[in-house]
């Protein structure tokens, strides 16, 4: 048996705190840093996660994970100049894993603050030198070059956390937990989200192109590691909004859809035009923008407020202009860890662009979830598979 003691459990009173591993070694490695409880708990989902997108896609895969759920995640494919902006990614060329992490992150840069990042490759450099200027708690990555672990072991004072994992570690098939005293036992999760699960579309649409499959499987393997009751929106392939955690499904897809269209609205020309004050904070000009395109924006622009965010006051973004932009978004794919039971989850949904939906299925009511989806001519996947992860 192997141990690595922890400071603590998830809360400063929970000791003594450990992860060890009842027979053979520990399949991770701690390079720089002391990560907690909490930290492992992320770090070890979100491992999963960008393992299973990587056999899933070909493609590269990072994630930003808080508190046990994913923040976002993407695959590793080009960032469009619109995209570098929005995230605030460097100029020049940019490793396919870098771009991985930061489309992962920059999906929804608040809740990414603070996060813990997971990468399906190597991290390099420029994947390093970006998350080096941003707020997190640690990384897990199979490996690390010489030059990104150098660079990582800079920040928070040289404390940042930095773990590597074993690629090729397999868990035990049968896993168990305790809760009250009481142990519970259950079969690993090891279900393969592929293509092939994508195959019984039951709208009269039935065109589904490759970049939407990638997006459909994109959304069903976050889900597999997000905190349910989970709706996810995902476009080009990354999430624009995930919903975890909500008792109600309405509710997860009405989350996950706002924070879509808070995505959607970052890219707007009146949001890409606002000029900072010089040396302002990253998460400083984060929450400028969330509040700036928020129904809360009169609290940054009221006399004297913004400038100590902005050079010159911003025009006001309407309610018109914020509905009429969010119309224009297309193309987004929207998966559920479980059965939408009524049309409403597909209405909502379409509210934020979605044309594909990848679903269990199984409602008492999935006809009118269908007629719902044939009303605006969306194509919809029934994958039979339920996705609940607690």
């Amino acid at each position: 048996m192997t141990e690595l003691e922890l400071k603590y459990g998830c809360n400063p009173n929970q000791k003594p705190a450990r992860i060890f591993m009842e027979e053979g070694e520990l399949p991770l490695k701690v390079l720089n840093g002391k990560p907690g409880y909490i930290n492992f708990m992320d770090a070890l989902n979100s491992w999963q996660l960008v393992k299973a997108l990587k056999k899933a896609t070909g493609l590269p895969a990072a994630a930003s994970f808080k508190h046990v759920s994913p923040a976002g995640a993407a695959l590793g494919l080009p960032l469009s100049d619109v995209e570098r902006k929005i995230y605030f990614a460097p100029e020049g060329e940019l490793s396919p894993i870098a771009c991985a992490y930061i489309r992962a992150r920059g999906a929804d840069r608040l809740c990414s603050f603070g996060d813990w990042a997971a990468l399906s490759d190597v991290c390099d450099a420029d994947t390093a030198r970006f998350l080096a200027l941003e707020v997190s708690d640690g990384i897990i990555a199979p490996g690390y070059t010489d030059e990104a672990l150098a660079i990582l072991k800079t920040k928070r004072k040289g404390g940042y956390n930095v773990v590597e994992i074993d690629p090729d570690y397999q868990p035990n098939p049968v896993e168990r937990r305790n809760i009250f005293g009481i142990t519970f036992e259950q079969g690993y999760n090891n279900l393969d989200i592929n293509e092939e699960m994508l195959g019984n579309i039951v709208t009269a649409n039935k065109e589904l192109p490759q970049q939407a499959k990638h997006d459909m499987l994109l959304a069903l393997i976050t889900l597999k590691y997000t905190q349910s009751n989970s709706v996810c929106y995902v476009k080009n392939g990354q999430t624009l909004g995930v919903g975890a955690g909500q008792q109600s499904r309405i509710h997860c897809t009405r989350l996950a859809g706002n924070k879509a269209d808070i995505w959607w609205l970052r890219q707007h020309p009146k949001v890409l035009g606002l000029e900072f004050v010089d040396n302002i904070r990253r998460p400083d000009r984060d929450n400028a923008i969330d509040i700036y395109i928020s129904d809360e924006h009169d609290d940054i622009l009221a006399d004297g407020v913004w400038q100590n965010t902005f050079k010159v006051r911003p025009e006001v973004l309407t309610q018109e202009e914020k509905q009429a932009w969010i119309a224009q978004m297309s193309g987004v794919t929207v998966g559920s860890d479980a059965f939408f039971p009524f049309g409403d989850n597909v209405e909502r949904a379409r509210k934020s662009g979605a044309q594909y939906i990848a679903q269990p299925g199984g409602s008492i009511r999935d006809d009118q979830v269908i007629a719902t989806a044939d009303k605006y001519n969306m194509v919809m996947a029934f994958t039979g598979i339920r996705l609940f992860h607690h």
